[in-house]
C-alpha cells in the first residue's frame, strides 16, 4: 500500500519497501510523453541509434539525451557504444515489477457475497 504524502516533503524520501521504491523509480522514469515515445519506439524496433531517436521524437538532441539518461538510470533501456554512436535497446525485464503491479491492480476483485450464492 502506498503511503500518504505528508508535509515533510517528497513522498519518495519517506521510507518504504524496496519493491515500492522500484515501482516509484520505474513510474517516474516513464512519467513523460517523450520517454513513453522512446520506449514504444524501442519496443517496435528492438534497437535504435541515438540520432534516430532524436529525429523521431522531434526534440532537441540535448533534451532527448536527458530523457535517454533517465530511462537508462532506471534500467528501462541499455545503451551500448558502437563508435561513433550509441545503440539503445529496451530492457523489458526491468519493467516486470511494474507490469506485475499494474496487472494486480487491473484484476477484478472477487464479488462481495459470492460465497453466499443462492441466499437472499
Amino acid at each position: 500500500m502506498l503511503k500518504p504524502e505528508t508535509d515533510a516533503g517528497d513522498p519518495a524520501d519517506s521510507p518504504g519497501s524496496p519493491h515500492e521504491s522500484t515501482l516509484a523509480t520505474l513510474a517516474k522514469a516513464l512519467g513523460h510523453p517523450a520517454r513513453i515515445g522512446i520506449v514504444s519506439m524501442l519496443d517496435a524496433r528492438q534497437t535504435c541509434i541515438g540520432c534516430d531517436i532524436v529525429e523521431e521524437i522531434g526534440l532537441a538532441q540535448s533534451t532527448t539525451s536527458e530523457h535517454l539518461r533517465i530511462l537508462k538510470a532506471a534500467g528501462i533501456i541499455t545503451g551500448e557504444i558502437e563508435r561513433p554512436r550509441v545503440c539503445y535497446t529496451l530492457n523489458p525485464e526491468a519493467l516486470e515489477p511494474l507490469r506485475r503491479f499494474l496487472n494486480g491492480l487491473a484484476e477484478e476483485p472477487p464479488e462481495a457475497g459470492a460465497s453466499e450464492e443462492g441466499t437472499g
